[in-house]
């Protein structure tokens, strides 16, 4: 499990947009955040609300990428179905959310499964966490972490 004050881990993985996201030297503040699966209504609201607020986030130099296990060709999908602006990545065999510690044990109904906690990260530009939200809750999450990433960039 990454924490606060903990250097991001040494790996890149491409966006949706084409960028290259280097996790321990971003150059700029990073806002990673992690997310079960595409579509669900959780997941859509989220993203929802990260792209209504990318214009702010890139006043405040603050990328942000979304992460989840599914592959390339779904979030296409998902970002072309609902006007994402901000890209996502797939991390289909877990390295990435491995190293970060959000695939965890969850539990619904009485039955236990592996599953992406719905994390977030800032990194700041010479790859140290700055912040981490666990297990968050969607609503008001992008404006508590565009206050952050605004904070990081000053």
């Amino acid at each position: 499990m990454i924490n606060e004050g903990d250097m991001a881990p040494a790996l890149n993985m491409t966006a949706s947009d084409g960028s290259e996201v280097n996790f321990a030297s971003p150059g700029q503040p990073l806002v990673v955040y992690f997310y079960p699966k595409d579509d669900t209504s959780g997941c859509t609201l989220e993203a929802k609300d990260f792209t209504a607020l990318a214009g702010d986030f890139a006043k405040a130099g603050a990328k942000v990428v979304g992460v989840s296990r599914d592959p390339m060709k779904k979030h296409e999908k998902f970002i072309s179905k609902y006007d994402l602006a901000v890209p996502l990545a797939s991390d289909e065999d877990g390295t990435i959310s491995d190293a970060f510690g959000t695939w965890v044990e969850k539990s619904m109904y009485g039955r236990k499964y592996m599953g992406m906690e719905r994390a977030t990260y800032l990194i700041g530009a010479d790859g140290k966490v700055l912040r981490a939200w666990r297990k968050v809750k969607v609503p008001g999450h992008a404006q508590e972490v565009l206050k952050a990433a605004a904070s990081a960039s000053n």
